[in-house]
């Protein structure tokens, strides 16, 4: 499966797309076809400071339910309010409609996969 080519990944299977002082974070195609049909996303508060590695909130389908991570540090600046009504957003476009929230960075993204590095390690889980 080929990844997006303009988006940083971490081992958690987040994305962030980084545009000047902003980044959109979502999960990757491989994270929501693990968790199958997604019923439910919990997000942070508009205003939010988390960090790198933080718990940015946490995701159930019908076959577990997971924690989120942080890709970057920032602060809350955007929640994708679409996914509290229809949280299949997340199946059906993972890396457009299905973003979970937008942040300002606060300091510079660190210790992130190209798409290569993270197709690399999706093979590597899948055996």
């Amino acid at each position: 499966m080929a990844y997006p080519e303009n988006l940083l990944y971490n081992k958690s299977h987040e994305w962030a797309k980084i545009e000047g002082e902003e980044a959109t974070i979502g999960i990757t195609s491989f994270a929501q076809e693990q968790l199958g049909d997604i019923t439910f996303v919990e997000l942070p508060e508009v205003g939010d400071t988390l960090e790198f590695g933080d718990e940015l909130g946490s995701i159930e389908s019908v076959k577990a339910a997971s924690e989120l991570y942080m890709p970057v540090s920032g602060e809350v600046i955007a929640v994708n309010e679409e996914l509290e009504d229809a949280p299949e957003k997340v199946n059906e476009a993972p890396f457009e409609g299905g973003w979970l929230i937008k942040v300002k960075l606060t300091d510079e993204p660190k210790d992130l996969l190209s798409a290569t590095e993270y197709a690399e390690l999706v093979a590597s889980e899948a055996h």
